[in-house]
């Protein structure tokens, strides 16, 4: 955050997804996946007698998948990418060393003495 004019500045480029979103997101990822794996037991049942190594396969598949989505829906939020500095740095500003004085204002002066 800089102060700009009496202007808080902020870099949102890295935030991240709102939570809304976030859920909306893992919601349809658990949908889907509960709808491959509706389709599979369907595939298995109906492939039972027709090609039992491919029924057992999508068996499989249908009874591992609920683990696998209900693991993956509530993992959480997800993590920015690299988290973005939380202001924007002013730029740093040289500074100019003391200056050299001239050749005659290098003269010893005694004050005081006679």
């Amino acid at each position: 955050m800089r102060k700009h004019g009496g202007t808080e500045v902020f870099r949102i480029t890295g935030a991240r997804q709102g939570l809304a979103d976030d859920v909306r997101g893992r919601e349809r990822r658990y949908v889907i996946s509960m709808a491959v794996r509706t389709l599979s037991v369907i595939a298995a049942v109906l492939l039972w007698n027709v090609e039992r190594h491919v029924a057992v396969v999508a068996l499989v598949l249908g009874a591992l998948l609920p683990y696998v989505a209900v693991v993956i829906a509530n993992a959480g939020r997800e993590k920015p990418p690299a988290l973005p500095s939380t202001f924007v740095p002013t730029a740093t500003r040289q500074e100019l060393p003391p200056a050299e004085a001239p050749p005659e204002a290098r003269t010893e002066r005694s004050y005081g003495q006679s």
